[in-house]
Order: C-alpha cells, then sequence, then structure tokens
C-alpha cells in the first residue's frame, strides 16, 4: 500500500498523520515538534480541539529549526458548527491560520453537518456545543449548500488547498455532490473493526473521495471522556483475542494490525500518542501486510458500533435511520 494517497486535485496526502484531538494545550506544541522528529508529516487539528496554538507553536519550532519546510506538511483543520453561515467561514479559517501561524492549510473540513446558533470569536473560542457555557445545544437552520459555497470560497482564496466533508452520511454526501462546484477531496469518518462502514468507505472511493478514519483503536480514546461502551461484555479492540493472534503472526502491535487494516481499505489514518516508542509504531505500518484472511477475521468483528454519536451528546441524530 501507498504511503500517500492522491487527493482529486493531484495534492498529496500523507496516509498516516497524528491526530491532535484531546492532546492538552501544555504537551501539544512539544509533541507535534516530536512527531515532526520522529517522521510525522501529517497533523490533524480543529478549531474545536482548543489546541491550535500550541499545534502552531510546535510547527513554528520544527521548520525554525530546520526539521522541515512549511510544503513538507499536510496541515489539516476543521470548520466549527456555529461558524456555518455564510459570511462565518471565512472568518473562522483565518483564526484557524492565525492559531496555527499559517498562511493556508492543506485542508479543511467542516467538522459536522450540523448547524448550530452562533457564538462570537469575542465571547468564546472555542465555542464547543453549547450555546451558554452549561445551557443547550442551540441550532442554527443553515442549508448545508451555503456552507459548502463558503468552503468553496475559501478553496479559491488559497487559504484551503482542498476542502472536505466530516461525520456525513451517504445520503447527504449526494446531494453535497449535486451541486457543489468543488467536490469533497475527503470524508472522515469513524472507522474500525467495530464500525467497518464498507459501503460509505466504498461509496467515496466510488466518488473520488479519499477517506480518512478516526478512531482507529475504537474506544481506547472514549474512557477518560465517559463515552466508552459500558457492557460488561464488552472486549476493547487493543485486548481482542483475534487482533491480539493476527498480532503475533506478524511480530506486530495490535494497534499497527488494526491500524494496517485501515490502511489496507484504502483509508488513512491519524492516531495519537504521546509515547516516542508507539509514536514511531504507528508510523511503521508499510513493511508488512495482512492477508485476505486476516482483513476478513478483522472486519467480521462489526457491531455497527458508533462510538462518536452526536445523538448521545448534542442532540442532533445524524446517523438516525
Amino acid at each position: 500500500m501507498p504511503q500517500s494517497i492522491t487527493l482529486r486535485n493531484g495534492l498529496i496526502m500523507p496516509t498516516v498523520g497524528l491526530g491532535m484531538w484531546k492532546v492538552s494545550r501544555d504537551s501539544a506544541s512539544g509533541q507535534v515538534y516530536q512527531a515532526i522528529k520522529a517522521g510525522y508529516r501529517l497533523f490533524d487539528c480543529a478549531c474545536d480541539y482548543g489546541n491550535e496554538p500550541q499545534v502552531g507553536a510546535g510547527i513554528s519550532r520544527a521548520i525554525s529549526d530546520g526539521l522541515v519546510t512549511r510544503s513538507d506538511l499536510f496541515i489539516t483543520s476543521k470548520l466549527w458548527c456555529t461558524y456555518h453561515r455564510r459570511e462565518h467561514v471565512e472568518p473562522a479559517l483565518q483564526r484557524t491560520l492565525n492559531d496555527l501561524k499559517l498562511d493556508y492549510v492543506d485542508l479543511y473540513l467542516v467538522h459536522f453537518p450540523i448547524a448550530l446558533k452562533y457564538v462570537p470569536m469575542d465571547q468564546r473560542y472555542p465555542p464547543e456545543w453549547s450555546f451558554e457555557v452549561g445551557g443547550p445545544v442551540v441550532p442554527d437552520n443553515v442549508p448545508y449548500q451555503e456552507t459548502w459555497q463558503a468552503m468553496e470560497a475559501v478553496y479559491d482564496t488559497g487559504m484551503a488547498k482542498n476542502i472536505g466533508i466530516s461525520n456525513m452520511p451517504g445520503a447527504l454526501i449526494y446531494d453535497v455532490l449535486s451541486y457543489a462546484r468543488i467536490k469533497p477531496a475527503v470524508l472522515q469518518i469513524e472507522v474500525h473493526p467495530y464500525l467497518v462502514r464498507e459501503q460509505l468507505v466504498t461509496l467515496a472511493h466510488k466518488e473520488g473521495i479519499a477517506v480518512t478514519a478516526y478512531s482507529s483503536f475504537g474506544d481506547t480514546s472514549y474512557h477518560e471522556i465517559n463515552m466508552a461502551p459500558k457492557d460488561a461484555e464488552f472486549t476493547p479492540l487493543l485486548k481482542h483475542n483475534v487482533i491480539a493472534g493476527i498480532a503475533a503472526k506478524h511480530g506486530k502491535s495490535p494497534a499497527q494490525v488494526l491500524l494496517r487494516w485501515a490502511v489496507e481499505r484504502g483509508c488513512a489514518v491519524i492516531p495519537k500518542s504521546s509515547n516516542l516508542i508507539r509514536l514511531r509504531e504507528n508510523l511503521d505500518l508499510f513493511g508488512f501486510a495482512l492477508s485476505a484472511e486476516d482483513v476478513q477475521k478483522i472486519s467480521a468483528l462489526d457491531r455497527n458500533l458508533r462510538i462518536n454519536d452526536p445523538a448521545n451528546y448534542a442532540q442532533r441524530a445524524i446517523w438516525a435511520s
């Protein structure tokens, strides 16, 4: 499998990156710097993660120290839900660029197909889900087409070299494709062996949309925020005997097997780790391959388990059926 993915406009996206979700502000700058030293070139950021100034400091330090140039890096960020109105998209991206200390991002995604009531930046930033701290989630009836046209405008200016979508079901993807002047380059979604999403991944690839899989380790990142499954019978993916057996056969870690499974399906991956050994392991996915039987065994673990579901914490049931 290639170590990069060519996007629809010909630009190159690394297959493995470092996710910045839930990376603390205190450690983000150092983690980014160490990751660049370890060989990472893709960094997956977002306004909502609350650490873009620190990520930017790590990038700036690495460039200043001569570890990389800006063109060596692929930086992703995301438009938050409170900025979906046309007039708010460019200022939101400009704030991200200021925080990251960059002139452009390589990829700008609409974080969720959910529009929320606007929160001025001088009132609270990042605004998170609630209109008022501790208050309810307040929706805003903004057509997605309006948001997408504003995304196309920041692409036209060069502020974003690619634009894309995230957390989006198939029906809405088809709708976006029906009116998009600039079609989405990337779809970022939760994908792991408990949520295989074969139809959605296939749809995206058929339409020329690259797929980035997040939460590749399933429940791992969700325990500390009380979102992991609480079923007594639940087995964490990193401890599942199927994953462990395949890892032992290849002489790799369970994490490497989970990431390689996604890569074998043509997806980019964005794991995170503060441990230098695991950082290097997560990059080391291209010296081995899973057999068709391995992939089939892992995919057979599918239980349609969606962990990151806004219906549970934001009352927005985007995956309702």
